[in-house]
């Protein structure tokens, strides 16, 4: 591994060791960090138990596997329709999975059902896409995302319609779902197993991202079985997007951009854009959900907004060394 790539991985993950600590540290309780790591270790008092343990802790892993999966999503989207704006809600799995819950919250169901609803919804809207996309031949990557972007805009005005149409007690909880909350985040364990095995299979199979990212002709002269290996990519990708959506709500920027500043930074060989990704992303939603509960305590900002707050100037930036040296 040359020298830099070296340096780069070990920054970036110095930076989510101290993004970690920052997490575990802030909030409306003042926990210094020697006590965060006695309690790590076993030595804290109950309630620094409960508060670093039970609370924080689970909220921060929720945050790195959540952005982690959303940054891979993103990089996947981008190989699978060939476009530099794909990002893993462009096709519907975010509407789906709005529209679900939010008719479970206003039903006054709760949070399982609300889950298990974002989860059904956001895997019918990918399967009603690909669907459609196939018709009664073979997809395109312009077809799939034609049919992805009208599908998102129906299930956009049907959550607006659901918003306006909903009791007054709801609204909040729907916007703060619409807009990524991770106050419920106490189950980290799925996520950051199901984060491991997509970032080891994709790395793996990053030879074959390389080749298809070149085009689907040169593919196939080389001997990769397109058809199968994008259907391969769009179930992956539907997965990710799907879970993430269900943990944690609607959290936009990361799968967009996150691919973009690791190419900015380290190039495009996939070996090296997936693993730093997920890094870049899981540390970008930490850092945000770290500020958006702890900057003005016991209000919590909207995550969202935080992570395009974080990243559209640290992309701005790169973007204009990048146009200089070139």
């Amino acid at each position: 591994m040359p020298l830099k790539r070296t340096g780069l991985y070990l920054g970036l993950v110095l930076v989510s060791l101290l993004a970690f600590a920052a997490a575990l540290t802030s909030g409306s309780a003042e926990i210094g960090a020697a006590e965060v790591l006695a309690t790590l270790l076993g030595d804290g008092s109950s309630s620094n138990h409960t508060v670093v343990l039970e609370l924080r802790l689970p909220r921060a892993l929720t945050a790195f596997a959540v952005g982690g999966l959303l940054a891979v999503a993103g990089v996947l989207m981008q190989v699978l329709l060939r476009n530099p704006l794909a990002e893993p809600y462009i096709l519907g799995t975010s509407g789906g999975a709005a529209v679900a819950a939010l008719l479970a919250i206003t039903s006054g169901a709760g949070v399982l059902l609300v889950d298990a609803a974002a989860f059904a919804g956001a895997m019918a809207a990918n399967l009603l896409v690909f669907t459609i996309a196939q018709g009664s031949g073979s997809w395109t990557p312009a077809r799939l995302l034609l049919t992805g972007v009208v599908l998102a805009a129906g299930f956009s005005a049907a959550t607006t319609l659901l918003l306006s149409l909903s009791p007054d007690q709801h609204l909040r909880g729907m916007l703060f779902w619409l807009m990524g909350d991770l106050s419920f985040s106490r189950e980290p364990g799925r996520l950051l197993v199901l984060l491991a095995i997509i970032t080891a299979s994709t790395t793996l199979a990053a030879r074959h991202l390389n080749i298809l990212s070149r085009g689907e002709l040169e593919a196939s002269i080389l001997g990769l079985r397109v058809a199968s290996f994008r259907l391969v990519i769009f179930a992956v990708t539907a997965l990710a997007t799907a879970v993430s959506v269900t943990a944690v709500g609607v959290i936009g920027f990361v799968g967009l951009v996150v691919p973009h500043l690791v190419r900015l930074i380290a190039g495009s060989d996939h070996r090296v854009v997936i693993p730093m990704s997920v890094i870049c992303g899981g540390t970008l939603l930490l850092i945000a959900d770290t500020l958006a509960r702890s900057a003005l305590p016991p209000r919590q900002l909207p995550v969202g907004a935080l992570t395009a707050a974080i990243g559209v100037p640290v992309f701005l930036y790169l973007m204009s060394r990048s146009a200089r040296r070139e």
